[in-house]
């Protein structure tokens, strides 16, 4: 390994550490290139600024996280309708599964994109996953109704709320460290209880 590519990576170690600790607008970049062992003017002919390192943390696993839910609500949406209505809560599973997958694999950089990103443009993402699903939801009541089923329109203010808590419940796994299988399981039973919960709200118990 170059002398180089050592010393960015101990600076994205170092930057790790200090973003998890204090998260993006408390944490020091002084202190970075102090404890990376490099100058100011070294660390600069890496990045130009604290924002540009941590976007090089994060941006990775935003992006994936993204994608991979925006090509999911794509690939359900282009099911048939029959489809759409036989495998709603197991495309919901799948999709979860391959998340927790992905996030315990990257764990640091998941943290810190989840527990670190205040003040930056990464710290909206669930709020965009909320409302990507939201409107998902819409159409596949949408589906629904072509199909000849009622489903109960529901309080806007209590839908946006219920959909933050499914994000965020299935996000407190990787933020609290739950042991990958225990997380496995967790999701399961958070499967069941969303399925459930929005067929009742929604009246579709017969999904």
């Amino acid at each position: 390994m170059s002398e180089e590519k050592e010393t960015l990576e101990k600076i994205h170690r170092i930057a790790e550490q200090e973003f998890l600790e204090k998260g993006f607008t408390g944490a020091s970049l002084r202190n970075i290139v102090k404890e990376a062992g490099v100058t100011t003017g070294a660390f600069y002919g890496y990045y130009r600024s604290k924002d540009e390192l941590f976007e090089a943390l994060v941006k990775p696993h935003a992006d994936y996280i993204m994608n991979y839910f925006v090509k999911v609500q794509n690939e359900f949406s282009d099911l048939s309708k029959e489809d759409q209505i036989a495998k709603m809560s197991g495309y919901n599973l799948t999709f979860l599964n391959d998340m927790l997958e992905y996030s315990y694999s990257h764990l640091t950089g998941m943290k810190i994109l989840l527990t670190a990103a205040t003040g930056t443009k990464y710290e909206n993402m669930i709020h965009e996953m909320v409302e990507i699903e939201i409107e998902s939801t819409h159409n596949f009541m949408k589906v629904m109704g072509q199909m000849g089923y009622k489903a109960k329109p529901l309080n806007p203010y209590f839908e946006h709320i219920m959909v933050s808590g499914m994000f965020t419940s299935y996000f407190e796994l990787i933020i609290h460290d739950v042991p990958y299988e225990q997380a496995k399981d967790c999701i399961s039973e958070m499967s069941k209880f969303n399925s459930a919960g929005w067929a009742a709200c929604m009246g579709m118990e017969w999904l």
